[in-house]
């Protein structure tokens, strides 16, 4: 299992929020570590791969359980 260096809970949120919140608490960390993210918005599934691929973080995991959304992203290297 991947170690966490910080967490969100984007639960109730609807597409963009989870994402813009995502990406203010990935501005918080250093390259190399992971954020652990809940959202309930089934389109967050794709925002994140999309998020992940255009802003060159790693997306380790996506996963639905339980109608909530879990992600892991690996901030890029700066």
């Amino acid at each position: 299992m991947t170690a966490m260096d910080a967490e969100l809970d984007a639960s109730g949120l609807n597409c963009p929020l989870p994402i813009l919140k995502a990406k203010k608490a990935l501005a918080s960390l250093r390259g190399g570590q992971v954020l652990r993210i809940v959202a309930t918005d089934p389109e967050s599934v794709r925002d994140f791969k999309v998020f992940s691929q255009q802003m060159g973080h790693t997306l380790l995991e996506a996963r639905e359980e339980g109608g909530r959304f879990h992600f892991l992203l690996r901030k890029r290297q700066d």
